[in-house]
């Protein structure tokens, strides 16, 4: 690719804010050559930094790309949170995970307070949400080896601990025993008696 003169790039990082404006005239050759200085640029600034040259191009980054940084700040986040907890016992404050992950506080706390609000948190949550008959189906087996505390948690997640076996029917899995196998039709059907059976013998294993 021929790079563009200098002067041209150097003119659209040097204002204050770029807008669609300044760069609808641009041919598409010069727009990726914009984007791929952009990109080297961001890379190499940290702090307020790079919180000033995320807003100077915040009017022209595609909302595709403004997820991949979300993503990519989540991502330094969790972990800065995961690494300091590992070592101290306690979560980090946000000067903490700032000077951990090289994002301005700003942007951490930022973070913190619109996480929830995110798309990128809402599909992330839907991902745990599909594993969750795997850990259902992990605590059963622990607590049928007599893990009592994998028996409570068992029982509440299912909902006979309260005596709410309805709530059984939001189970969309079964859990196989050897050859027999648990679905939530089957629990569905069973009585509140029945239920305790099932529990009174959990509990005898432990």
């Amino acid at each position: 690719m021929t790079n563009l003169p200098a002067t041209k790039i150097e003119h659209l990082l040097s204002l204050e804010k770029i807008t669609a404006t300044d760069v609808e005239h641009l041919n598409q050759a010069e727009r990726q050559q914009l984007s791929e200085t952009a990109t080297q640029t961001l890379a190499q600034l940290t702090g307020a930094e790079r919180d000033n040259f995320l807003n100077k191009i915040d009017l022209i980054i595609p909302a595709s790309t403004k997820n991949d940084i979300w993503e990519y700040n989540h991502s330094l986040i969790n972990a800065a949170v995961s690494r300091y907890m590992g070592q101290n016992g306690v979560m980090p404050d946000k000067s903490s995970i700032a000077r951990e992950t090289g994002l301005s506080r700003q942007t951490v706390a930022k973070h913190f307070a619109a996480y929830q609000k995110h798309p990128g948190h809402t599909a992330q949550m839907e991902q745990f949400k599909l594993m969750a008959p795997n850990v259902l189906a992990h605590v059963f087996k622990h607590a049928l080896n007599g893990d009592m505390r994998a028996a409570k948690l068992y029982l509440q997640m299912v909902g006979t601990a309260d005596k709410q076996p309805a709530v059984i029917a939001e189970q969309n899995n079964y859990i196989q025993v050897n050859n027999t196998i648990l679905s939530q039709e089957n629990l569905a059907q069973l009585s509140a008696e029945q239920l305790n059976q099932i529990e009174n013998i959990i509990r005898k294993n432990g």
